[in-house]
Formats: structure tokens, sequence, C-alpha cells
């Protein structure tokens, strides 16, 4: 161990950073210039704990990860995290410089006072017969709409009538969230709402109404635009809006022309913070850029040709000066430019054709088939014609028992090969007329066949059937993937993988795949596009929700940590790790993460591979088993519901609709019960090629909980959770967490979970996979966007901001207010600086 001396501030850091690293992993004294992961062998959970007991301790600095993967040895993190002495003022007389004070420490937060158990029912009571109410008139609509199609007398008049009909239902569907958003809200304005009362309530009603809308369906045309603009958004001219994540506050939101906002973002104008809907303003000025899955935040704003890069955020009080380029979470200066292309010529002219040709194909042909379809079926599927014709008791019989059965199963294999084939065939021939590299105007044909392909190849479905097995890479390739050297692993791309364009995503052999991957193929300006190929390098890792662009800087043997940003300028990194927003280098692996090498390759890796895919298969067949029962039971209460009397039919179909809610709540719990029973979730550190691990993909593919979604803000949402394992404590908001193990997650009192979270206790890197439990405390904050890891602590009254991603291992004190990717306590200082 190097000589420290007893006076030296750094030395004396040193000697107790040593000391408590020692501690951790096990040994008598650790050398100040050891490599914590290449030398003394520590993995990313190790120096998690080092951290949380550093921060522990009074005589030392505050120590973040990103601080321990910045200076790997106790010598340059004491060096980094001591204050540099200030040097003696020189003799000659000079002007002051007036130094910049330092950031301002963090905001206390205004915690609601815990709503009493009455309003708490209350609400959930009015959200219920809301839902009953809306579910009855639809239902009442819906029968009055499909007794006078199935009344007319030839096909022409049947489309006809279906048009007719579709089109004023459309208009109903756009009209009411805004009709509804003026008539309860009127203007928003900045304030706090509390959540569980009745002006949440009213809250809740225009948010649902206007995620609803059939409009969100058109992101990317000038339709969108009207929608935002008669819901009071502030939109200038020229703007193109690609997210589907529609604001709720219109009237805080303010965008200038020619504004490109891609897809994936938040910019909601209003967040949920420990017990409030607090609302803000949202402003980007002209000729701004926004890259994909990025959050923007209350309080913020971007400046006339500002631009944000993708896989970032603004925090509250954030600002881009006009011209400024920032990235990152939270966002900081940097000089990459994201605008890559250049305005090409645009015209309002072709942008309201294009809006009216949109409209045409949906009013000719989108909506009358949704709305005439049954109609259409009864005559194409004679059994389900039979079923129509059975009589409102011909349920209680074995014959119309066999008859549904029968309907399901064509209806059901039936739709899904068809999809698969259209999914196959269509979008290849729209490729031919699209050619990588050249730009086209936006709202053309070209602009539509693109938009097309994206819509059709991107089938979450398939993926879920298909994902975390070896048929995963033979359905990618069908629909256009270029895999053509991909190694086989078993386990080569998760369930959640999306694209802009198939046919020009290419991914190298050995690399492996987590999920919520977004391979971006296509660049925008407002008035043109480019497609362009994006490939991925040979024996790479990439974790959970990972954006990745075609100008993307990594080449061969990299692994990219979760939530990571992908560098796109600088040299190409190869044989390295990157971690956060913006990324730095890590370790590209660990010694931990290379225990299970000699399950990879041979003889074994044969047999294992072979066992897991029987594994899969089964898994496969269960899920299609789980989602044909589900179906079939559905549509055995449509048909019921049906085949009742003229005057009680439009109550039938009302009741079924809303019985199909509760119906699908207990039928999935079951399910994922029955599984977790047969397979109970522990914590894990195993193979990807152990049995354990596979009756762990099984849990994510055969329950689902993304009907989930219908509760979002309600109190029925924790009381599935409760369901399906979660420990949940008492009037938990939750606006749409995801959670992945249920029965390893555990969440405190008044929490508030703020949409597009998650909270993931397992992480798989290269061939080792790793789960654990996590505690969110009492009344904690996590941001929209925000990922907590396994083995993760939050104390009670913590906050995480958004788009922030707590590590493995972490442990937040009470009250703390963490932010960034990776999350740190100091966050704030970048927040003020952006730096």
């Amino acid at each position: 161990m190097s000589a420290l001396t007893q006076t030296d501030p750094m030395a004396s850091t040193e000697r107790a950073l040593a000391e408590v690293l020692a501690q951790v992993v096990k040994t008598e004294q650790v050398s100040v210039d050891s490599h914590f992961f290449d030398e003394l062998g520590a993995d990313s959970m190790v120096m998690a704990r080092f951290c949380a007991r550093v921060r522990k301790r009074e005589d030392l600095p505050s120590v973040s990860m990103r601080d321990v993967y910045r200076h790997p040895t106790i010598k340059s993190l004491a060096a980094a995290l001591t204050p540099a002495e200030p040097a003696p003022a020189p003799f000659a007389t000079a002007p002051l410089t007036l130094i910049e004070s330092p950031p301002p420490p963090p905001a206390p937060i205004e915690v609601a006072t815990p709503v009493s158990r009455l309003q708490y029912i209350l609400c959930g009571a009015v959200q219920l017969l809301t839902f009953l109410g809306y579910s009855y008139v639809a239902a009442l609509i819906l029968i009055k709409g499909y007794e006078w199609i199935s009344a007319s007398s030839s096909v022409a008049e049947g489309y006809l009538r279906s048009v007719l009909y579709g089109g004023a239902s459309f208009l109903a569907l756009c009209t009411l969230p805004i009709l509804a958003k003026w008539l309860l809200i009127g203007r928003w304005r900045q304030q706090q709402i509390r959540i569980w009362s009745m002006a949440y309530v009213r809250f809740w009603i225009v948010k649902t109404l206007i995620r609803s809308s059939p409009l969100v369906v058109f992101a990317g045309s000038p339709l969108y635009l009207l929608y935002l603009r008669a819901l009071g958004a502030k939109i200038g001219r020229g703007v193109v809006i690609f997210s589907r994540f529609l604001p709720v506050c219109t009237d805080l939101l303010t965008i200038g022309d020619n504004t490109v906002i891609r897809k994936d973002t938040y910019f909601n104008c209003y967040r949920a913070q420990a017990g409030w809907i607090q609302t803000g303003p949202v402003t980007f000025g002209k000729n701004v850029f926004v890259g994909e899955a990025t959050v923007i935040d209350i309080d913020t704003s971007l400046g006339d040709g500002a631009q944000l890069g993708r896989a970032s955020s603004l925090h509250a009080g954030q600002a881009v000066p006009a011209g400024e380029r920032w990235h990152g979470s939270p966002a900081e200066r940097t000089e990459t430019d994201y605008q890559v292309l250049d305005q090409a010529g645009g015209s309002t002219l072709r942008r309201a054709l294009y809006s009216v040709l949109q409209l045409l194909i949906a009013m000719a042909l989108t909506v009358p088939l949704a709305v005439g379809g049954v109609a259409l079926l009864r005559d194409v599927v004679p059994l389900l014609g039979a079923l129509l014709d059975s009589g409102p008791l011909a349920f209680t019989g074995w014959q119309f028992f066999g008859e549904a059965v029968a309907a399901s199963f064509v209806l059901f294999f039936g739709v899904l090969l068809v999809r698969l084939l259209v999914m196959v065939t269509v979008p290849r021939v729209l490729n031919l007329a699209i050619k990588p590299g050249k730009i086209y105007p936006l709202y053309g044909f070209h602009y539509w066949a693109h938009r097309t392909i994206g819509r059709l190849t991107n089938s979450k479905f398939f993926l879920l059937l298909f994902g975390d097995c070896s048929y995963v890479v033979h359905y990618l390739r069908s629909i256009g993937y270029d895999l053509s050297h991909v190694e086989q692993t078993g386990s080569n791309f998760g369930s959640g993988v999306k694209h802009d364009n198939p046919y020009l995503s290419s991914v190298g052999s050995g690399t492996m795949v987590a999920d919520g991957l977004s391979i971006i193929n296509a660049d925008y300006s407002s008035t043109s596009f480019r497609v362009s190929r994006t490939s991925i390098g040979p024996r790479n890792f990439l974790g959970n929700h990972i954006v990745y662009p075609p100008q993307g800087r990594t080449g061969d043997n990299c692994l990219l940590a979760t939530k990571v940003m992908v560098p796109v300028d600088g040299d190409v990194r190869e044989g390295t790790g990157l971690l956060g927003s913006p990324s730095m280098e890590i370790p590209r692996t660990v010694q931990r993460d290379t225990s299970f090498d000699d399950l990879a390759s041979g003889d074994e890796l044969r047999r294992r591979l072979s066992a897991k895919n029987r594994h899969n298969a089964i898994t496969i067949g269960l899920f299609l088993l789980v989602w044909w029962i589900y179906f079939f039971v559905v549509t055995a209460l449509t048909v019921t519901a049906l085949n009742f009397y003229d005057s009680s039919r439009s109550t039938a179909i009302a009741l079924a609709a809303f019985l199909t809610l509760p119906f699908t709540v207990i039928y999935f719990t079951l399910v994922e019960r029955a599984v977790t029973a047969a397979l109970p979730l522990r914590p894990l550190f195993c193979s990807i090629y152990d049995l354990r691990f596979w009756r762990h993909e099984r849990f994510w593919k055969v329950p689902q909980i993304e009907y989930l979604a219908v509760l979002n803000g309600t109190p029925f949402k924790n009381v599935v959770w409760r369901l399906v394992g979660v420990r949940i404590g008492r009037r938990v908001f939750d606006n749409g967490c995801f959670i992945t193990e249920r029965t390893l997650t555990t969440i405190g009192d008044d929490v508030t979970l703020n949409e597009g979270s998650k909270i993931q206790c397992h992480s798989q890197e290269d061939g080792a996979f790793k789960s654990d439990h996590s505690t969110v405390g009492a009344g904690c904050t996590v941001g929209v966007g925000a990922l907590v890891h396994y083995g993760v602590t939050m104390g009670d009254g913590a906050v995480l901001a958004p788009y922030s991603f707590l590590m493995k291992g972490e442990e937040m004190p009470s009250r703390a207010q963490w932010g960034g990717n990776p999350a740190r306590e100091n966050y704030r200082a970048a927040v003020v600086s952006g730096k």
C-alpha cells in the first residue's frame, strides 16, 4: 500500500475509502492503485454496496456509480472527490472576478397529506361509474349501428351504411375529448391537483379521453397537430410530431414553426409527485429538434434552433438557449449535431392533400372494416353466423358451446396466419419504392409507404410469441432483418424490438439483445425524410431500452448497458462497455459474468440449446393456449349479448363490455398465479442455459399485464398488483408503471409512480442472468420514464427524477432526491449549470 501522510486531506480520504472497500470485498487491505474491476474482481453490485457505505460515513464525500466508473481506483477516486486547495493570490493587483455561486440545494418537496380512506374509495367509485356510463352509451350506439348495417339488402348498401355509420362514430370519438376538456377543465393553468380528489377525477376523465382518441394513430400527420390545436396547444406552422404520447395539459404547450419531435417522447405538461398532479409549461421555439425516447419535464424550454439528443431529458427548471445542442439525462451542452437532415421543399398544399387522403382512406376502408367487420364475418364464417342466429337461450346448450369453440379457434388462428402473411408480403412490395440515402419530401407517396412499412411490421404479439427463444431469429428474418450471420444463442432477442424499416436493420453474429431495443432507420426534418441502414456489430450485448440510430459509433464486442445513449460521433468504440446518458466507457465484462462461459460453446452449448428450444416450444404452446381460451370466452360473451331480445340487447352488450374487464383481470391473475405457484420467482444468479432461467422466461411470456393500462390512475390497479403478487401499500398512485417481476417487488404506502416508469428486478449480461428483490419505500416518487433496477432500495420519501436509471444494488437514503443516468445524489448541479 502506498505511503500516506497524516496531514494530506487526499491521503486521509484514500485511507478511509480503502477501509470501506476492503470491508465490502472481504479482504484485509486494498491497494490504492488496484483497479476495482480488473484487479479486485469487483462488479457493479459490489461497487453499489461500496457507494452506499461511503454515503453513510459523515467523514467522506458522497460517491456515485458514475464516479466509480470514471475513477476506478482508490487513488483516482479520492483525487476526484477531494477539493483542490486554492492557489495563492498574486501580489499584483488586478480586477476581481466574481465566481459563480454554487448551485442551490434541492428545494424541499411539498408532500401532500394522505387522503382519507373515504375519499380514496369515493374517487374509485366515481371512476367506476364513469366507465359504466361510457360503456352503456357506447354499447347503445354500437348495437343500433350493427342492426342498421345488418339490415342492408346488398353488399354495396352494407358498405355504404358502414361508411356513414363509421364516419359518424369516428367524428364523435374525435370531438368527445375536445368537448370534455373544454367543459370539465376550460383552459389548463399552472397548478397543483390533489391526487384522489374530485378535481383529480376531472383531470383523469380528460386525460383518458384525450389518450383514447383515434387521432392518436395519426402521429406524424398534420391531422395530429389539428387535434392538439383544438385542445388548446399553441403550435406553429410546419411542425412534425411523431410521438404517440399525447400531451394532456395542452394549453401549457407552445411549439414554434418547423419543430421536429421524434417518437417515444414524453412532453405531458404535467407530472405526478408526492401525492400531487403538478402542471407546468413546456415551450419549444422555432426550428427545434427533439430526439427519440426523451422526457421533457414541466417548466422547461428550448430556444429557437435548439437541439435535444435522443435518450435525454430536460428536468424542471432547465432551459436550452437558442441555437445550442444538449443531450444526456439531465441534459448538458454538447457539440454533437443531431439534426443531420436539412430542410427541403414543403408546402401547405402538400400537407392539406395528405391529410384529406388519410381521412378518405380511413373513411372508405379502415373504419368500414372495423364497424362492419362482424356483419362481414357473419357471412364469411358460417360458424359465426350460426352462433349469431342461435337465439338468446342457446348459450346454455352443448351445441352452442361446441360452435363457439370452433368459431373462436378458426377466427383466432386464422387472423394470426393472415396477419403474418400480410407482414411478410405487403411491406416488401412497398419497400421497392424507397431508396436508402435518398431524400424524400414529407406527406407524399414515399412517406406514406415508409410509415406503412413500420406500422405493418412492428407487431407486439408476434414478438411476445417468438421473443426470448431461438425462433425469434427466423421471425425477424421473415420480416426483413439482415441476420444472415447470426450465431444462435437461444436468447438473441427479447420480446420487445421495434424498427422504422426492417429491411435496413442488420445485427452481427454472436450479438444478444435484451428487451426494448428501438432501431432507428429514418432521419427527419420538418419537410423531408431519409432512410438509412442501421448496423449493430458482432459479439455485442445490448441491455434494455436502447435507441440505436444509423449513425451509432459502436463496433465489435461492445456492451451497451440499460438505457445507454449510443454515441454518434468520435472514434468507433470496440471491446468496451458503455453506460449512461451521455455514455461513458466501463469494463466490457467483469469476472463474475464469466462464470458460465464454459456453457456457451462446444457440445455443452449444443446440448443445452436443444433443451432450451424444447422448453421454449412448450412455453409458446402455453402462450397460444392461454390467449385462445381468453379469446373464446370473450367471443362467447359477445355473441350471447348479441343474441338477446331487442328490448334488452343494448343492456346486454353494455354488460358484456363491462364484464370483459373484470374477466380479463381474473383470468390473467389466475394464469399468473398458476405459473408462479409451479415456478416461484426467486433471486437468481445463473446461466441463460439453466432451467431456472427458462422458467423465468416462461413467466415473462405466459402471464400478461398489458391490459392494466386501462386502470392507470385508478385505485383498481393497486388491487390487481396485489392479486398478482406485488407487496404494495395503501393509496399508491400508479399512472402507468410496468413491473416485470411482481413477486420480487415491494412498494410502500402513498407511493407515486409516473407514466412510463419501470421496476425491473432482473438483468441479463451476455450469458449470465441475475435477479433480486427491489423495494420502493413509503411516500416515494418514481419520475416519468425512470427505471428502478434489481437489488435496489429507495428510502421513504425519496424522489427519482424523470428518465433516470437507478442502477442495480443502489440504496437511496430517505427523502433523497436523485436523478440522471445513472442516477446520483448531486444531479441538480447539472440541472442548474447545464454542465
